[in-house]
């Protein structure tokens, strides 16, 4: 029964960085975000959620934001990559993988049709 409990841990965990970062994202007014379910088709995390910034500047500013939030809430310090150059940022934090791309990169490397997902028709509601 021990397992089951630290499996439930492991789960909320996840969803509350997954939340995390989908909030820093709308605060800070990503674009075109998606998010991709990886559990039970790679073992690298269990979401990857895509977005846009308008600039290498708005890049950069959503990554520090949710690097920030993600050490002030607990979940200690992600790997990031491409932080200089800000055209493609990726911050791996375990259980969760957050693409940021500037939209002609992102469009360049189409990552969600590498992984089967549809792009985002305009903004959604909500």
């Amino acid at each position: 029964m021990g397992t089951n409990g630290s499996e439930t841990t492991a789960l909320a965990r996840a969803q509350d960085l997954k939340d995390l970062a989908l909030g820093c994202l709308d605060e800070m007014k990503a674009e075109e975000t998606i998010e991709i379910d990886l559990a039970g088709k790679t073992s690298l995390a269990d979401t990857m959620i895509i977005t846009s910034g308008r600039s290498q500047r708005h890049v950069g500013a959503i990554a520090d934001k949710i690097i920030q939030d993600m050490k002030d809430k607990g979940f200690g310090t992600a790997r990031v990559e491409g932080m200089p150059a800000c055209d493609w940022v990726l911050i791996d934090a375990g259980d969760v993988l957050v693409h940021i791309f500037r939209p002609e990169v992102r469009g360049f490397y189409n990552l969600e049709k590498m992984w089967g997902a549809d792009r985002p028709v305009g903004r959604m509601a909500g």
